[in-house]
């Protein structure tokens, strides 16, 4: 179901060879605000996982965090301004703040990103214009609508975009768009695993599966084959 939706475009895997994405589709959701208690109890256990595990003084000398932070030092993004989306929710949780209320999708699959470290990207499927879309890099002046950004920011043509025939619909592996976003009216979510140099194929695809397993029982529907790209 999710094969071909993204693409890796040449000049990306040129300069990043073993960069991979797994992609999981899921149809038929039901996306509703607010969490059942089952999945409440989920995140509070999660939460508690997260601060047993980690330290917010060493989180950065973590395997998994110092990956995605070196590779946005390679893209000249600085990660201490921009953090990658996986440890911006682990920073959350560990400097006591709650763990984020959305809605039961966004919710199960932000559970899957804390507990593996591997930031996310999920879209609206039917929201993505030509139904397909390319990881590439940005166009200097292109701009981007992220999710609670009061403006759009122009981009610089660094950055790593994932963009459909309209443009960008997430900033990666940072930010997704607000026009693409997972809302009460989607009935097909597609979950990207954003994968960056140094982590494996393995941690990415049991990443997705995590992610659409959550997703499958908290919000219904059937979620489609892992896809490596």
């Amino acid at each position: 179901m999710a094969r071909g939706l993204i693409e890796i475009a040449d000049e990306v895997r040129g300069r990043f060879p073993t960069l991979r994405l797994a992609l999981v589709a899921i149809s038929g959701v039901t996306v509703r605000a607010g969490r059942d208690p089952e999945l409440e109890e989920l995140v509070r256990k999660g939460v508690e996982e997260i601060k047993s595990k980690y330290r917010l003084e060493t989180l950065k000398d973590m395997p998994i965090f110092r990956a995605y932070r070196d590779f946005f030092w390679s893209l000249g993004i600085d990660p201490t301004k921009d953090r990658p989306s996986a440890e911006a929710l682990v920073r959350r949780v560990l400097s006591g703040k709650p763990f984020p209320a959305i809605n039961n999708l966004v919710d199960a699959y932000n559970l899957a990103s804390m507990l593996t470290g591997i930031p996310m990207a999920t879209f609206d499927l039917d929201a993505i214009s030509g139904g397909k879309a390319v990881l590439r890099f940005a166009r200097p002046g292109e701009v981007f609508l992220g999710i609670g950004m009061k403006k759009p920011a122009v981009l610089t043509g660094k950055e790593l975009v994932i963009a459909d025939r309209e443009g960008p619909v997430a900033i990666y592996p940072h930010r997704d768009s607000d026009r693409t976003k997972i809302t009460s009216r989607t009935e097909r979510a597609l979950v990207v695993a954003c994968g960056a140099p140094g982590v494996s194929k393995h941690l990415l695809t049991e990443a997705a599966r995590k992610a659409a397993d959550l997703i499958v029982r908290f919000c219904g529907g059937t979620a489609g084959d892992i896809l490596l790209v």
